[in-house]
């Protein structure tokens, strides 16, 4: 039987993007196979590139996001740089933008403006807040974001709220703005017309924050920050093992409590002990659940301590750091690393989570260098060997 093609084969998308809010959502698109020409700025592109030299030298959230696509260097403020732009949104599908908030409009860039004189465009405005409102202006920087969302408040310890420990927000939001577009594609598809798509980093993350932002409105108290504990289940936390390492286990209910007692703690009369044998009874006897669990995790090896876990049916996992993250036995059976091309040679990367069975491979293309396609675009948009030269010598491209 034929393979299937990727789903966004033949669908060419133009952003005016930086950091990782928009980088990330077309990144998830050209794996899906679409074209992705990224405008960069001529003084040292999107500012990303300089977040650190960790790739070998290029910058880890940069080769994270950035994938796949086709670098051009252009200046914007320069009529010339931004006509250039137009010129190659005119023969796009979709084009993703997060700049500063009123700086896509006055260039002309904005969604609505976009879609008015390209009726079949999908055109997508990423912000920190909103286009209106007392926050639209507001600098949105993820921690920032995730700050006025409430995430940090209920992540962290009793005594420490702290911020999560990748960018969320920016994630949210990519996520959202990726399957907006997808969603808009459907769209044009059956109507012809493609159309604006709105995303704020805010509305993004305060939707993430379901469980408990309906937990404080509904019951009226915040769940407590609570470290790997879970607020009303106990026991549920990560334990030490006696080889240095950390188990996290999860109990859901009172049949696996008996289980647990019996079969890892060797005490099976606490399935029955009114002091342990409920949930309820549990969480109001937390510390004395977790010293119990504790010493029996901490007489085992970590080995042992899954081994048994998992024999008495006891949810679990380790608690691993990123290095044994990026050597994770189910990552490396189920052959989730490739490679990819860079300026400084083969970096690893994941596939990404979407696997399409029956289907090309999602394509992991290249980071690119600064300005690396500028000639190549110019000339498809019909610019001469002069014209590019003039533009060149101007400082409009690199």
């Amino acid at each position: 039987m034929d393979r299937l093609p990727l789903p966004l084969e033949g669908i060419t998308v133009v952003a005016v993007e930086q950091a990782v809010a928009a980088p990330f959502a077309t990144r998830q698109l050209a794996d899906l196979g679409a074209r992705v020409i990224k405008v960069e700025r001529t003084d040292g592109g999107d500012f990303a590139r300089g977040y650190d030299t960790a790739a070998r030298g290029l910058a880890s959230h940069f080769v994270w996001c950035n994938r796949g696509k086709e670098s051009i260097a252009l200046d914007l403020k320069d009529p010339r740089g931004l006509e250039i732009v137009k010129r190659l949104v005119a023969d796009a599908d979709v084009f993703v933008q997060n700049l500063a908030h009123g700086a896509a409009a006055r260039l002309g860039l904005d969604a609505a403006t976009l879609c008015a004189e390209h009726p079949r465009l999908v055109a997508v405005d990423i912000s920190g807040y909103g286009a209106s409102g007392p926050y639209a202006g507001k600098r949105a920087y993820d921690m920032l974001v995730q700050c006025e969302a409430g995430l940090v408040s209920v992540t962290g310890t009793p005594e420490q709220p702290v911020k999560a420990g990748i960018p969320a927000a920016d994630i949210a939001a990519a996520m959202y703005a990726f399957s907006g577009v997808l969603a808009a594609l459907v769209r044009r598809g059956t109507t012809g017309r493609g159309g604006p798509v709105e995303v704020s980093m805010l509305d993004a993350l305060a939707e993430w924050l379901g469980h408990p932002l309906h937990h404080t409105i509904h019951g009226g108290k915040p769940p407590e920050r609570t470290g790997l504990a879970h607020a009303v289940i106990a026991p549920y936390d990560a334990y030490p093992t006696g080889d240095g390492g950390r188990v996290l286990l999860s109990v859901q209910n009172d049949r696996e409590w008996r289980r647990l007692a019996e079969q890892v703690v060797g005490r099976p009369e606490l399935g029955s002990d009114p002091a342990f044998a409920t949930n309820a009874a549990r969480v109001a006897n937390r510390a004395r659940t977790d010293e119990l669990v504790g010493k029996a995790l901490g007489a085992l090896g970590t080995d042992e301590a899954v081994a048994r876990l998992e024999a008495a049916g006891i949810a679990c996992a380790r608690l691993r750091d990123l290095h044994e993250l990026a050597g994770h036995p189910q990552l490396a059976a189920r052959e989730r690393w490739r490679e990819v091309g860079s300026p400084v040679g083969p970096l690893r990367a994941l596939l990404p989570p979407i696997t399409l069975p029956g289907g090309d491979e999602a394509r992991m293309g290249d980071v690119p260098a600064l300005g690396q396609h500028t000639e190549a675009l110019l000339r498809a948009v019909g610019m001469t060997d002069a014209e590019m030269a003039a533009l060149r010598r101007d400082g409009v491209t690199v």
